[in-house]
């Protein structure tokens, strides 16, 4: 009997798809409608699919089910229009994920796995572990549901919500290829964002694919030491090991690393920081993206001032560092990865 993963046909490239409809003895020509009507037309069912017969459309609803994701929350900014939604999975585990509105286009931020399992000291995603990763299908339907209901195109994507992408590897690669495929939405390789803890062998995987996609290593610390009291992770892989990773990454793609650095109050936003980052990202010509951190209730990490952000950023471009603050989109709807989820699930037990 196969198993719910083995039946998603969503996801399915096009040729495995093409495979599969032989094997279920339907003419070729049905895998390509069928891929239309998941990844173009972003059916959310099958009766939607009006010119698959209606017999062929009962054997896929009964045998198929196909993957769409169903919304349990929606949190809309008054600040600034970002929208958060809670998503139900087919097999009732939740994922959030964001959708922002900037001048150059629409961008969303999605998950790649239920929960977390890399323990990073100020992150609401990793404080219940991991429970699992998502399908290719499941990450792509985020994406697929915010545009139907937004009704806006979506043109970048950063698959920097909860979970470690690089701990879903596989499944983050058929993503990745579906996701900017000719024949489906066909998002540019170049409008796509994987964060990274730092897994180093998946880094040099990784390069090896050669994608155009940009790779942000979420740093948040310059010396082994305080990059180890933010993020376990560091006990396994050191500066110079993550250093080198990055270096064959930016070699072997042509690509600039960005590197995420969430501004800690008292902990890693200091002069000597600034110059310290300097060291690491202008060597490798990265852009270097500073994040005032969310405050979340079940840590006591709290945001550097403005005064201190301000003064980071300018030494860093003295540097010769390329630097942004990131926008803080939705501070007043559970901005931080995991905090939504978490709430919601803390309402239902209780």
């Amino acid at each position: 009997m196969e198993n719910r993963e083995s039946r998603d046909l969503k996801s399915l490239p096009l040729d495995l798809l093409k495979e599969k409809m032989t094997e279920l003895s339907e003419k070729p020509f049905r895998a390509k409608q069928l891929y239309d009507w998941m990844h173009v037309k972003l059916a959310g069912d099958y009766d939607e699919m009006t010119n698959l017969s209606a017999a062929f459309r009962n054997r896929l609803k009964e045998e198929y089910p196909l993957t769409t994701l169903r919304v349990v929350r929606e949190q809309t900014s008054a600040i600034d229009g970002t929208k958060k939604f809670l998503f139900a999975l087919p097999d009732g585990n939740l994922v959030e994920s964001v959708w922002m509105q900037y001048k150059h286009g629409n961008s969303v931020c999605i998950s790649s796995q239920v929960g977390c399992r890399m323990g990073c000291r100020f992150c609401a995603s990793t404080l219940d572990g991991l429970e699992r990763g998502l399908t290719p299908a499941e990450m792509l339907d985020q994406i697929y549901r915010i545009q139907k209901l937004t009704g806006e195109r979506v043109s970048n994507v950063v698959v920097m919500g909860s979970g470690e992408p690089l701990d879903n590897y596989d499944n983050l690669l058929v993503f990745l290829r579906m996701l900017t495929d000719e024949n489906g939405l066909n998002i540019s390789q170049r409008n796509v964002t994987v964060s990274t803890c730092g897994i180093v062998p998946k880094m040099y995987e990784l390069a090896e694919e050669k994608l155009q996609i940009t790779l942000a290593l979420s740093l948040h610390a310059t010396t082994d030491e305080k990059r180890r009291r933010l993020m376990p992770i560091a006990n396994k892989y050191g500066m110079k090991e993550l250093m080198d990773a990055c270096r064959n990454y930016a070699d072997k793609t042509g690509r600039r690393l960005t590197f995420e650095y969430s501004l800690v109050g008292g902990v890693n936003d200091t002069k000597e920081d600034a110059e310290e980052l300097i060291g690491l990202a202008a060597p490798l010509g990265s852009h270097v993206n500073l994040i005032p951190v969310n405050p979340i209730k079940e840590r006591d990490f709290v945001q550097s001032n403005h005064a201190a952000i301000a003064a980071f950023q300018k030494r860093l471009e003295k540097g010769g560092v390329n630097v942004t603050i990131r926008r803080e989109m939705g501070r007043d709807i559970d901005g931080a990865c995991g905090q939504l989820r978490r709430r919601h699930m803390e309402e239902q037990s209780e």
